[in-house]
């Protein structure tokens, strides 16, 4: 109904048909089941549709107003209402009364029981990925950068314009900090005081950058290869100087460009963890979580329209140039992973757990030891000092 700037129809076919086609079957199939069937599927749907509103319509309207295809979300947000209220209702009114007590309550038990599983493993995961890929921080924060900056854009290879702040190098080295404006100010700091230039940006579908949101990054490398290009292509970098600092999933979308491409000449990836169900599934005790993740990634493969990236510990092994892994000793989303990261790539290749760290809180647990192993880093690297 409303694309994001830089896409069109043939980007959101499978988005699009593909619900379409679930909702139809759904409305074919209400009045033809039984009360108990009706009701499930009332309140699968009127979950859906608070997710929807919510998560889309109502955030995008809180922040920056209402427009195009937020009206409909609104609509979504009252049916979804509507449907959780049907389905509860149909659910009273249908219920068993002319049997023993305790089959009547151990039934209902294990229809409460089958109901929780189906919401956790199939129906959160698929709200949850619908908001994962349809709303992204909406404006674009204050800067602090400690040093004059320009306003710059760039293409990706698919299209899209990205915008974002650049300090210029004063020593013919620059680095990409990534992703968004807002995190990655601290890291800029650091690195404009040993003369590097930084570059930090919007990532697509995020504030004023074109595309659609994906909160896992599944394309990002292709705005880290154009972020790469052109700051190889300005006359205060020069050749063979490009680093890459990635941050959470900036950290696993450098670890994937650096495997696939030789746009950075070296990468520091901090806090890379779990971005699908094929990284979830590396991890030690949580076999329980994995179907749940199963339902997320495909829900965000439809979504997206895009299937969904290698495992980044079989990425790992592919990375040809010098590659700094972080992670912290109290991280999230699975950045332990990183140890296996580090144990798949080849050298030269480093590899540091804070221990009293937060996720991707290096930089304010040691802010000296950080600052002086990851500017060393990219002085060894990218300067040869």
């Amino acid at each position: 109904m409303q694309p994001e700037p830089g896409t069109g129809i043939d980007d959101h076919l499978v988005s699009g048909l593909v619900p379409l086609a679930v909702l139809l079957g759904l409305a074919w199939l209400y009045p033809r089941v039984r009360a108990g069937a009706r009701a499930s599927i009332a309140l699968s749907l009127g979950i859906l549709g608070i997710v929807i509103g919510a998560s889309e319509a109502l955030y995008y309207a809180l922040k920056v107003g209402a427009s195009g295809d937020d009206y409909t979300g609104f609509l979504a947000l009252g049916a979804g209402v509507v449907l959780v209220g049907l389905g509860a209702v149909t659910l009273w009114t249908s219920r068993h009364t002319d049997d023993g007590l305790v089959r009547r309550y151990g039934r209902r038990l294990l229809l409460a029981g089958a109901a929780f599983v189906v919401l956790a493993v199939l129906i959160a995961p698929i709200a949850i990925a619908y908001g994962f890929t349809h709303a992204s921080r909406a404006v674009v924060p204050p800067a602090k950068l400690g040093a004059p900056y320009e306003n710059v854009s760039f293409k990706t290879s698919d299209g899209l314009t990205l915008k974002g702040w650049y300090v210029p190098s004063k020593n013919g080295a620059a680095v990409v900090v990534f992703p968004g404006r807002t995190g990655p100010q601290r890291q800029v700091r650091m690195l404009v005081r040993h003369g590097y230039g930084a570059l930090l940006f919007d990532r697509r579908g995020e504030a004023t950058s074109d595309g659609d949101p994906n909160i896992f990054g599944w394309e990002f490398d292709k705005d880290l290869r154009g972020a790469a290009a052109y700051l190889r292509r300005r006359p205060d970098v020069e050749p063979h100087r490009v680093g890459g600092i990635g941050l959470s999933v900036g950290g696993e979308a450098l670890l994937q460009t650096a495997a696939r491409s030789n746009a950075y000449d070296a990468v520091v990836s901090e806090g890379a963890g779990v971005r699908s169900v094929r990284e979830m599934a590396m991890l030690d005790g949580v076999w329980h979580l994995v179907p749940s993740m199963t339902a997320l990634t495909a829900g965000m493969a439809v979504f997206a329209n895009e299937m969904p990236p290698p495992n980044l510990e079989g990425l790992s092994r592919h990375i040809k140039r010098p590659v700094f892994f972080i992670y912290a000793g109290h991280g999230q989303g699975g950045e332990n992973l990183s140890a296996k990261f580090y144990a798949a790539a080849k050298e030269p290749k480093t590899l540091w757990k804070i221990s009293d760290a937060e996720h991707t809180g290096g930089i304010e647990a040691r802010p000296a030891e950080y600052e002086r192993r990851v500017v060393g880093f990219f002085d060894r690297n990218l300067l040869g000092r």
